[in-house]
This record gives C-alpha cells, sequence and structure tokens, in this order.
C-alpha cells in the first residue's frame, strides 16, 4: 500500500473518531477538497513529478490533523502528528521534513518558499475561488463561533472576509493564478457590492432616524393632536358611563315608587296595615331623593350663548363649546372659527380650555352621582329594617 494511501486511511479515520463536531468547516470534507485541489494544480504544473505528488498529498491529508488535539496552533500539533505517523510507517527523514515544511505553510501568516509548499498552500485556500465561497465562509464563521474563538456577525464577518482577500491571500502557482485569481475577485466584488449596499442601507436607516426625530422634535403637532383627541374621547366617554349610570338609578327608584303607590300605600288606610306606614315612607323618601340626585347629575347646564368679538381678540371665550355660541348669527360664529383657525396657539388654547370645562363638568356628575349610589344604599339598608323592625312588632 502506498504511503499517499496510507496517509488517507489515517487521516479519515482520526478525523472520523476525534474530531470535534464543532469543526463545521475544517473537517474530512474540507481534507478531502483540499487533496483534489492539490491534485488539480500538480496534474497542471511541469514541476510536478512523483515525489512532489507523494509529499504533497501526504501534507494534503495530514495538515489539519492537529484539530483533533487543540483548536489554538493546530499546524504545530498536525506536524507532531504527521511526523509520528510517517515514523511508524519507515518514511524516510527527507521526506518527513518535507512534509513538516509544507504544514507549517498553511499558516494563514506564512509564506511558502518551495513549489510543493506554494501547491499546498495554494489548494488550503482554493475556495477562496470557489462558486460555493459563501457557504464555506459561513461554516466557518459558524465553526469559530462554536468553539469560543470569534463571535462576529454577518456584517462583520463580511468585512473581514473582505481584507483577508485583498490584503493577506494571494495565490502563488502559475496554475492557481491563471485559473483561480479572477474568481477570487468576482468572489470579492461580490463580497464589496454587498457591503456598500449594507453601508447605504445603514446610512440611510440612519439618515431616516436622524431626520424622524428632528421632526418628531420640531414638529411635535401629531402628538399634541393625538393627546387632545384621546383625552377628549375619554373624557366623553366617562360623562357617557356617568349619564348611564344615572338612568339606571332612575329607571330602578321610578319601578320603586310605582311599586309602592300601586301595592302598598292603597292598603295603608285598613288599621291593620299601619304598622307599614314609616317602612313605606322611609322607602319612597330615599327613591325620591334618589330620583332628584339622579336628575340634578345629568341635567345639562346650557350659558348665555353669546360672545363679542372682543372675547375671541382677547381669547376670553371657548367657541368651540356650544353653549357659548348657540344664540348667535352664523356669520358672527363663522368670523370667530376663522380667527380661532388662524392661530394655532389660540386652537390650542381653545381645546385646553373645552377640556378643562369638560373634566369641571365631570367632576360635578360623579360627585353628585356617588352621593345618589350613597342615599339609594342607605334607603334601601333603611327600608329593609323598618320592614323587618314593624313585622316583628305584629
Amino acid at each position: 500500500m502506498s504511503l499517499i494511501k496510507q496517509a488517507e486511511l489515517f487521516a479519515s479515520e482520526l478525523l472520523s473518531k476525534e474530531l470535534s463536531s464543532d469543526y463545521m468547516y475544517h473537517n474530512i470534507n474540507h481534507t478531502k477538497r483540499v487533496v483534489k485541489h492539490a491534485e488539480e494544480i500538480l496534474e497542471h504544473s511541469e514541476q510536478s513529478d512523483e515525489t512532489t505528488k507523494q509529499i504533497v498529498l501526504i501534507t494534503a491529508w495530514l495538515h489539519d490533523l492537529g484539530y483533533t488535539v487543540s483548536k489554538d496552533n493546530h499546524e504545530d500539533e498536525s506536524i507532531k502528528i504527521a511526523k509520528n505517523f510517517l515514523k511508524q510507517v519507515n518514511a524516510n527523514p527527507s521526506l518527513i521534513s518535507e512534509v513538516s515544511a509544507c504544514i507549517n505553510a498553511t499558516k494563514i501568516e506564512a509564506v511558502p518558499q518551495t513549489f510543493n509548499e506554494k501547491v499546498i498552500k495554494d489548494a488550503d485556500c482554493a475556495h477562496f475561488a470557489s462558486e460555493d465561497f459563501n457557504q464555506y465562509s459561513e461554516l466557518l464563521r459558524q465553526e469559530l463561533q462554536l468553539l469560543g474563538k470569534c463571535d462576529h456577525n454577518v456584517d462583520e464577518w463580511r468585512k473581514i472576509n473582505i481584507e483577508v482577500l485583498s490584503k493577506k491571500h494571494q495565490f502563488y502557482t502559475t496554475y492557481a493564478i491563471s485559473n483561480w485569481a479572477q474568481k477570487k475577485e468576482d468572489n470579492l466584488m461580490s463580497l464589496i457590492k454587498k457591503q456598500n449596499k449594507t453601508e447605504k442601507k445603514l446610512k440611510k436607516e440612519k439618515l431616516k432616524a436622524k431626520y424622524k426625530a428632528k421632526y418628531k422634535n420640531e414638529n411635535p403637532e401629531r402628538s399634541i393632536q393625538t393627546l387632545f383627541r384621546v383625552t377628549l374621547r375619554n373624557h366623553i366617554k366617562l360623562s357617557d358611563i356617568a349619564d348611564t349610570k344615572a338612568n339606571i338609578l332612575l329607571s330602578v327608584n321610578a319601578i320603586i315608587i310605582s311599586l309602592a303607590l300601586s301595592n302598598i300605600i292603597p292598603k295603608l288606610d285598613n288599621p291593620s296595615n299601619q304598622h307599614l306606614m314609616i317602612p313605606t315612607l322611609v322607602l319612597v323618601v330615599f327613591s325620591v331623593a334618589s330620583i332628584i340626585l339622579s336628575i340634578m347629575s345629568t341635567k345639562p347646564n346650557v350659558t348665555s350663548g353669546k360672545f363679542s368679538k372682543e372675547d375671541v381678540k382677547k381669547r376670553k371665550v371657548n367657541i368651540l363649546f356650544f353653549g357659548n355660541f348657540h344664540k348667535m348669527k352664523f356669520e358672527d360664529y363663522h368670523w370667530g372659527i376663522n380667527e380661532i383657525i388662524d392661530d394655532k396657539d389660540y386652537v390650542y388654547e381653545a381645546l385646553t380650555k373645552d377640556l378643562y370645562y369638560l373634566g369641571v363638568v365631570l367632576e360635578r356628575k360623579y360627585r353628585l352621582l356617588r352621593i345618589t349610589y350613597i342615599v339609594f344604599l342607605i334607603g334601601i339598608i333603611a327600608s329593609v329594617i323598618s320592614f323587618i323592625i314593624a313585622f316583628s312588632m305584629m
């Protein structure tokens, strides 16, 4: 069995059994690709002979075995593993020395000196010229994240790739320069285009956010309008709730009084029902009081309904409230509205007054409504107690 075949079997077994699954890029598939690209270069190179082929292909199979030992300085570990393996298969010292030198040449910062070193260097970096470069690059990024060596996002990783392809890498063999350099440039240009597109989008978003913030600070109109719209709507809704509660109390007490008038009071002239006089009186009095308070809480308060032009000019009147204009002529009211529309500050002042006085009306409604509920509750309790006492004294 040839040394190349022995190296293949040894590398395949070691990588399959000992290599962590975190190595999404530097695995047996990468090693096979390096071997394939090394064979491609050697096949098209005049300097290639059997000795060169043996050295390069053995190196290709063994160059990443150090990852089974350590994620750092794996080339040095690979050299140790390669030396031990080659000694076990009785390889000559010069071959061991050549393979070690070639593995060392795969370091990212190393500059290959011999033809063998140039071949393995180009084969190891052939993915830079691959149509699947983006997929290989993403696998390497994921691998580095899993190993805890870096945590670059997609944009940061793209910048690193641009720097590597444009400044830190070059092909060395004649074949790679002739056949792969242009493909590598195409991949580089694709990365640069994506980077420029991302930067333009980022600048556009930043500029948009800047103008949006500036517009928001300089033109708070929408916020102010929303404030008045929401607050006025909430106040009107609260007013509707108060009116509904008052109507419920009105209806309940009206039913109580009608029942009392039709069923209880006509029977009070009977001497046997005299004990029901006081309980019935308590029930009716508190029901009447509740009705009166309910009516007071919902009673509208309409003002004079007129204002003068002087009042508008001095901003003394809120002409948005119907109670201040319902007795005016349309021409005068139309003039007043135009005065407000022409003055933005007057609009906000009128809305502020409208909101304030609506709040004052709400406070009165809810205060009377609260008193009404208390009176109704006391009346019900007092009536029940009165009826219990009256029946117990029979």
